[in-house]
């Protein structure tokens, strides 16, 4: 294993023999065999209607050097199909055959990785056998051809053909002069690759070392030493820079230098980022790094192999401090266009076709896909996508270190040197095939010959020194004049390409410098030991999301709370926690002493938390200083002690130095002991090498044997650390090993070996991490809903925002698409969910029709005593499906997808529904192969437990996220039938209002208890207001309760009432408030038992309702201590609802008018010794005391001793009888307890209760209508209940329309 978790950045593979401190591990040569000859490549996809030199053969590997290295095993077949990923191309000397190089990547199943490099070139074929073979293919396909063309007047010419301008007359002569060879005319070429394959991404020194081999090969003059002299040198006398030094090594003409980053600089990064920013453009490449970041799929596009490199290589790269936990492909051969349909996030890279269009591009997957099409300057994101942080800002300072390079910001599609071939595309086309992809047009300009030069190198630093300028400079007569400005050019270019690379780096590296500045306060470091902690890692919690982003600014949650669920951040934090056992990861140390910096300089560490863009404060002086070189490379002291002025400053003024200074010279090329007469030169052929010689390296190099040498030794010590922390080595590999793939996939298929049973594995792996992550995001879920671990770990209640929870089912969503698009037999729009959804849906309707059997219109309605009843709701997976597509707001299939998810898990059906959808196997067979997800039985049923579980919490995720959506409600009033009458003449209305709006007053039909209505919709329900006009002889009404249910969600709320509506009766009300109460979805016999409410138990919904004496008789009064604990434990509910993050708070109406509210408390403590209920059958009610109490402050002028009292007490009368008379003149009918509950409401939103509380204990009418043992006539208690009202003085109180609507105050 080599590496950390994280697929280990450059430098992770050292091992202990020297032959892991080497520069290269293989040089390899790929092309045709002549042996085997023609091979068509079945796997590259059928290609028989295109002309033989368009086809596609199988190329092999030549020769490989050496055989094998134990820590590196040398990958044949993925090494082939990389080196050349569309097999061998063929041309005629019309055809264009420049040169052209690209790089690859293979990851090997613990993360680290190996780079690869390749020049592709052609080759003249000098075998008899293949050149009469191509021959022969030509005859056929034209005898074909000439078939078809006669046969149809329409000649539907092969895909040659069709990128003809269609004006074109297609004659067969013309056609046969492009597409023709002929033996005894035409010389025919295949392509030849060489390639080495490096640990660290030292793309420029191999790319120059490279070229330099091949221009030896095709220069008139034999090169000075044989090759092997030189491929032996490269692979076994150059050592690999040690961290923070340069090398310089010798090609064929001249020397070749590399730089490697110090432990404390940003990683190796050879690709430049230039060439990635012209490629895309800022804008898109901000935006594919956001979707990288999020770990969706990413798939880049385009007809260049270098070009997918330095896309996937540059945003990869940009990531520090994190690292790309998935699938990474930079290069997809073509035989494995089947991964294209693998569940996981991944980041691919295919090579399209030319006159491809995308529309024709079949993707197995699109509804999480960021498709990045590079050639054509054009990105399509994924739905519901947040923005980067501070992206405005972001993109600007970008921006201004482009413009700097003089680079335009939107990129430019002619950037790059590989993008010359992408002129002139549709004549060149037909001469030059590229389809098979592995070589371009592109020239091989001389400066890239001429790169690196060390004496060149010298001489630029010491003009610059001297402050020379460039163009007088005459370094050379043996240079001509082009090639001297040319190669000082391209010195410049290299320079300035390292130089940039820095500073974009440096922007990306401070965005998560300030963005992560305390994430150590947030991580969760629980366990003691690493065993422990290893163990246990599935269940532990290792950060604190909830209050990390509690923390954060508004406006980077959305990003930041998708970011932190992502597998990346999961690594980083994993490594934080390992790092306090052993090293830490190299990419985790450098990005906390830069936080420790930030630290240490910024005094101002408040400020962290702002969502004000802070800039990378580095950059200007970095720029200064490359301007300004350094007077004596050897020190330079740095003027201030800022430390923003010090980070990029050091890295490129150490790189420059490192490019300008060497530390290290490898050995010379140098005579091997060959057979003469062997490496015999030929020009324009790569020479048999010999393999003796290339075989194995010096016996000793004892050079690098005391480096080695260390490196055991601390090898030594750690092993015999860990066996005394007493854990079995293979033991403890196999835990890390599994603690860090946790939730992790596949990191690349494997490229070897492509029999069926392997790829069946695969499909196997994925169907298992599939499940495992099903399993870990609904327990994760789960557990943020109930809170039970924050509550564990001690974090007080912790509840789940409504923001995080968004992000979660957001996710959820992602995973149900790519189970859904996994092993798909025929993709079909670009959701294949809602897809599979629709053709259930056409099933279902046509089986529907064929019964044609009598429709019920409705369910049965199930009549209580009460007569009235809600309708049970059918549960129809079809019905949701009709909801959903009924919304005009929803464009896009993928956005009903995740609409009808959202909306099935509030109804808690989630599970049961997708039982039904898999239910229907013929249809499931028909969609998917046999190795899909879908068709896995017993992972399948496992999936849908772990969704079942999920119905333990309740959702509001689909009326949260459709706020302006019309929904149907349905209401029924449900009166007390035995005490009231059976028909009433007065009208009744109703008015229902929910968090996000009300319906505003709604007539009921007379007599018709049950209406339905549509409107907006309302959010969480949270009161209804119900009166009537009292008109008619039988006005009077007993109503039990109130039941509205939303007709999408099936979310049913109960307002309970139990009192009267009449003048005359209970306290005079013509109209109620009720405060509603989500019902817990119960059988429908429970249903209707719940709503039957027997009069004598449920209608006075609490003891609060004491002055309904004409009802009951009599009631068991609360005790005051029971009295007094109600009114704390009510206050404190509304402290505690303040405490709460504002996307968790519950409803303030229920807390202040709810069962236990506030309202309800005072109730209790007015009533407590509160005289006779009745006088002369008269009910008295708190209201009453409370109009006695402002007749009596209006009448008095009260005297007291202190003036200041005096002035305070005034002024409290003057309110209360203010509020008092504006409730008392409000045009409603509301009733006396109805207008002491607006009393209530508005004295705690004024902060005036605690104010009027003495004012009535020290009423005289208090005397004649509470008895002595009252607790409102005892000092002690009405001082506590003031001080505890007084608590809740600090919040700002808003109070819902509907309990104020009409009192002006």
């Amino acid at each position: 294993m080599s590496g950390s978790g994280a697929a280990p950045g450059p430098g992770s593979g050292s091992g202990s023999s020297p032959a892991a401190c080497r520069f290269a591990h293989y040089f390899v040569l790929c092309g045709i065999d002549a042996d085997s000859g023609l091979e068509p490549d079945e796997l590259a996809g059928e290609n028989f209607d295109q002309s033989p030199l368009r086809r596609t053969f199988k190329s092999k590997v030549l020769a490989h050097y050496p055989q094998n290295i134990e820590w590196n095993p040398f990958d044949q077949d993925a090494v082939n199909m990389l080196c050349m990923p569309k097999g061998l191309s063929f041309r005629t000397q019309t055809d264009s055959r420049d040169p052209q190089f690209h790089s690859f990547i293979i990851t090997r199943e613990d993360g680290s990785r190996t780079y690869g490099f390749v020049l592709t070139f052609y080759e003249e074929v000098t075998s008899k056998q293949i050149c009469t073979a191509m021959q022969t293919l030509y005859q056929m396909h034209n005898a074909e051809h000439y078939n078809s063309v006669c046969a149809s007047s329409s000649c539907s010419m092969d895909s040659l053909a069709s990128s003809l301008d269609e004006g074109d007359t297609t004659s067969l002569l013309k056609l046969q002069r492009y597409n023709s060879y002929d033996i005894s005319r035409d010389t025919l070429y295949v392509s030849k690759s060489i390639c080495l394959i490096t640990p660290l991404p030292f793309m420029q020194a191999c790319k120059k070392f490279l070229v330099q081999l091949h221009k030896a090969v095709t220069s008139q003059q034999p090169p000075p030493l044989p090759l092997e002299s030189y491929i032996h040198n490269i692979l076994y006398e150059v050592p690999l820079p040690p961290p923070g030094r340069s090398l310089k090594f010798y090609g064929v003409y001249e020397p070749v230098i590399c730089q490697r980053p110090g432990p404390s600089e940003l990683p190796l990064s050879d690709y430049p980022l230039r060439e990635a920013f012209e490629l895309l453009g800022l804008e898109n490449l901000v935006q594919v790094f956001t979707c990288v970041l999020l770990e969706m799929q990413i798939l880049l596009y385009s007809q260049d192999y270098q070009r997918l490199m330095t896309v996937a290589e540059g945003i990869t790269t940009l990531l520090f401090p994190f690292q790309w936990q998935h699938v990474y492909v930079p290069i997809l051969p073509a035989s494995l266009l089947h991964f294209l349909d693998a569940p996981v996030p991944y980041l691919m890279g295919l090579q399209s076709k030319e006159g491809t269009d995308r529309s024709k591009l079949e993707l197995p997957q699109e509804a999480n896909l960021c498709f990045v099409d590079i050639d054509n300057h054009f990105i399509e994101l994924p739905e519901e996508f947040p923005q980067f942080p501070n992206k405005a800002d972001f993109i600007q300072e970008l921006v201004e270190v482009l413009l700097q390079f003089g680079i335009p910001p939107e990129g430019s599609v002619h950037c790059s040197e590989s993008t010359t071939k992408l002129k002139n595309l549709v004549l060149k086309d037909l001469v030059n095939d590229r389809k098979n992809g592995n070589v371009s047009t592109t020239n091989m300009s001389m400066y890239e010959l001429l790169k690196g030069n060390e004496t060149i190198a010298r001489l630029q630093a010491l003009a610059r020194r001297t402050g020379v300028t460039m163009e007088k400079m005459d370094l050379s007569a043996s240079l001509g004049e082009k090639e001297k400005d040319l190669k000082l050019q391209c010195e410049e270019a290299e320079l300035r390409d390292y130089q940039l690379n820095v500073q974009l780096r440096e922007v990306f590296a401070n965005r998560f410098t300030q963005m992560f500045a305390d994430y150590e306060a947030f991580v969760i470091q629980s366990a003691q030991d690493m065993e422990s902690w290893l163990t246990n890692r599935e269940q532990m919690q290792n950060f604190d999301k909830a209050s990390f982003l509690s923390d954060q600014p508004e406006p980077y949650l959305p990003f930041l709370s998708r970011f932190i669920e992502t597998q990346m951040f999961a690594t980083f934090i994993d490594n934080k926690i390992m790092s306090q056992w052993e090293e830490k990861d190299p990419l985790l140390r450098v990005f906390d002493s830069r936080i420790e910096k930030i630290r240490l300089y910024n005094v101002r560490a408040p400020t962290l938390r702002t969502s004000i863009y802070q800039k990378c404060s580095t950059l200007k002086e970095a720029g200064e200083l490359f301007r300004q070189r350094p007077s004596a490379v050897d020190t330079v002291a740095p003027e201030s002690p800022d430390f923003s002025a010090e980070r990029p400053q050091a890295d490129t003024q150490s790189i420059e130095q490192r490019l300008m200074k060497m530390d290290h010279t490898a050995i010379h090329p140098h005579l091997l002991d060959m057979k003469i007469g062997q490496g015999k030169y030929e020009q324009g052929f790569f020479p048999k090498l010999q393999s003796d010689v290339l075989a194995t390296g010096p016996t000793n190099n004892n050079r690098w044997v005391s480096r080695s040498a260390t490196t055991q030794r601390r090898k030594d010590r750690l092993r015999q650390h860990s066996e005394q922390v007493g854990l079995d080595n293979d033991l403890r590999e196999k835990y890390m090993q599994e603690a860090r793939s946790l939730g992790k996939n596949l990191r690349q298929p494997k490229l070897s070996d492509l029999s069926p049973a392997v790829i069946a594995q695969t499909n196997w792996k994925f169907v298992e991490g599939l499940l495992k992550e099903c399993r870990m995001k609904t327990k994760r879920m789960l557990v943020e809903k109930m809170g039970h671990e924050a509550v564990e770990l001690g974090h007080g209640e912790a509840n789940i925002t409504g923001l995080e929870e968004n992000t979660l089912i957001a996710s959820l969503c992602d995973l149900l698409e790519r189970i859904w698009s996994h092993g798909l037999q025929v993709k079909q729009g670009k959701s294949a969910l809602w897809s599979h959804l629709i053709q259930f849906q056409d099933r279902e309707e046509k089986q529907e029709h064929l019964a044609e059997s009598p429709v019920a219109l409705g369910p049965e309605r199930r009549k209580s005593d009460s007569g009235v009843m809600l309708p049970t709701l059918r549960v129809s997976l079809i019905q949701d499906m009709r909801h959903i597509q009924n919304m005009s707001e929803i464009k896009t299939d993928v956005g009903r997808a995740r609409a009808w998810i959202r909306l099935s898990l509030e109804k808690k059906l989630l599970s049961q529904h997708l039982k039904q959808l898999l239910s229907n196997q013929p249809l499931t067979r028909k969609l998917y192969k046999r190795y899909a997800f879908l068709r896995c039985e017993e992972e399948r049923e496992q999936f849908l437990y772990h969704l079942l579980s999920l119905n333990a919490v309740d959702y509001f995720c689909f009326t949260s996220v459709f706020t302006t959506i019309m929904i149907p409600y349905r209401s029924v009033i449900i009166p007390i039938k035995k005490l009231s009458n059976a028909i009433i003449t007065s009208n009744p209305w109703i008015c229902v209002s929910g968090e996000l709006g009300d319906t505003g007053v709604m007539q009921i039909p007379k007599n018709l208890l049950e209406m339905t209505f549509e409107c907006q919709n309302l959010g969480k329900l949270t009161t209804v207001q119900i009166g009537h006009d009292n008109s008619g002889l039988l006005a009077k009404w007993l109503v039990d309760c109130v039941m509205v249910r939303n007709e999408i969600t099936g979310h049913t709320y109960r307002f309970p009432c139990g009192r009267w509506l009449g003048k005359g009766i209970d306290d005079g009300s013509l109209e109620r408030i009720l405060i509603g109460e989500l019902m817990v979805p119960a059988a429908d016999e429970d249903l209707v038992k719940q709503c039957r409410t027997p009069p004598q138990q449920k209608s006075p919904t609490a003891a609060r309702r004491l002055s309904i004496t004409s009802l009951t008789g009599k009631a068991t009064k609360p005790n005051a201590g029971q009295i007094q604990e109600g009114i704390g434990e009510a206050v404190n509910n509304i402290v505690k609802h303040f405490h709460k993050p504002e996307k968790e708070r519950g409803s303030l109406t229920v807390l202040l008018c709810g069962e236990n509210g506030l309202v309800a408390a005072l109730e209790q403590v007015f009533h407590h010794g509160f005289k006779s209920a009745r006088i002369f059958h008269k009910n008295v009610f708190i209201w009453d005391f409370i109009e006695k109490a402002v007749a009596y402050f209006e009448t008095t002028d009260q005297i007291l001793d202190n003036e200041d009292d005096v002035l305070i007490q005034k002024s409290s009368c003057k309110t209360f009888c203010h509020y008092v008379n504006a409730i008392n003149t409000a045009p409603r009918n509301i009733g006396k307890d109805g207008k002491f509950q607006i009393l209530v409401c508005l004295g705690t939103r004024d902060r005036l209760l605690s104010l009027w509380i003495p004012l009535l204990a020290e009423c005289p009418a208090i005397t004649r209508m509470y008895e002595e043992s009252a607790l409102l006539r005892d000092r002690m208690t009405v001082n506590s209940l003031i001080r505890i009202l007084q608590t809740i003085q600090d919040f700002t109180i808003v109070l819902e329309g509907s309990l104020i609507k009409g009192v002006d105050v």
